[in-house]
């Protein structure tokens, strides 16, 4: 079998993790094991939850974060972002050369730390890196959730893009922007068939909605969701004690799942276990739904409703030389 022969059921790995909590470098080690236990598994491709690298901020709903100006939260913030990931700086490196390595592709949610945004600011970003371990694209959340937006910058439109793996076209969504009809459809415009939802992880997220999506894409839809779990705050975590008491026992109990272009689950919502688990996925499924209706296709009106995506990073400034000595 060879990444790109149509003929062959695709494999295709979901990782379900508890993050390394809030330690950048344990992480990265964990990201690596997991492509490790896929491409023993034969896998081509590995998806990793939102968030994994280094940790949702389950804290902020129950650990008062609102506070403004509070020495603890100011503190939390300033580990957090220290352990985030500034792709520039090289932090993805060991997982781009365990992909390389493996030849498998993957999507990895980590928390970026941009230098082109000054540096301090956070992003949750979603990483698609191909199968020569090179970082291809990056997805910042376009809305963050709620309190999220207490840690977490808006995102801009220029990680909206597909990636070709395989015999399918693959985009991925952040959280709630799955719940997105334009954000969608931007993705549906490109030819998306494989589209990964990344969620912090909870079986409510998913186990409506992955079929719902899986329906209106016709596409196959891969929900890979994180388990987080009151032990899995680190003891050398700062404010160790009052973190376990903000997260509580179990605010994310996984629900990764799988459903074809039919709808119907190819892997059940599972929870409360981490691991590995790999489902073979037949992209002449997708051409059986696409049939009857595609959305971007022959089922599209472009000549009565039409998106417009601006694609542009966002900075703050424009700096020009030209005609300057």
């Amino acid at each position: 079998m060879t990444q790109t022969d149509p003929a062959q059921p695709f494999r295709l790995a979901v990782a379900q993790l508890a993050p390394a909590f809030i330690d950048r470098a344990a992480g990265v080690a964990q990201i690596v094991e997991a492509i490790e236990t896929a491409a023993a598994q034969s896998a081509q491709m590995i998806v990793f939850p939102e968030a994994l690298l280094p940790a949702y901020p389950f804290w902020l709903s129950e650990g008062h974060g609102a506070r403004f100006d509070d020495p603890r939260g100011k503190a939390l913030f300033a580990h957090y972002s220290d352990q985030s990931v500034t792709i520039e700086d090289g932090h993805l490196e060991p997982v781009c050369t365990a992909l390389r390595k493996a030849s498998m592709s993957a999507y990895v949610g980590i928390i970026e730390r941009p230098r082109d945004r000054s540096g301090h600011s956070l992003y949750c970003s979603y990483v698609f890196i191909d199968a020569r371990g090179e970082v291809r694209s990056v997805h910042r959340k376009l809305q963050p959730t709620f309190e999220e937006r207490l840690v977490w910058s808006p995102g801009d439109g220029a990680g909206l893009v597909t990636h070709r793996v395989g015999p399918f076209t693959a985009g991925g969504l952040n959280c709630w922007e799955n719940w997105m009809p334009l954000s969608r459809a931007a993705l549906y415009a490109q030819g998306e068939d494989l589209h990964i939802a990344c969620w912090p992880g909870n079986r409510r997220n998913t186990e409506d909605l992955t079929p719902v999506l899986a329906k209106e894409g016709r596409s196959y839809v891969v929900s890979v969701c994180g388990v987080m779990r009151r032990e899995d705050v680190r003891d050398d975590a700062p404010f160790a004690d009052y973190l376990r008491e903000a997260v509580g026992d179990m605010p994310a109990n996984g629900g990764s799942c799988v459903c074809a272009p039919d709808g119907t689950f190819l892997m059940e919502p599972w929870v409360g276990e981490t691991g590995v688990r790999v489902v073979e996925l037949d992209p002449a499924k997708v051409r059986e739904e696409r049939h009857n209706f595609d959305p971007a296709g022959h089922y599209s009106r472009p000549d009565v409703t039409r998106l417009v995506v601006d694609r542009t990073r966002q900075s703050i400034a424009e700096f020009t030389s030209e005609g300057r000595s």
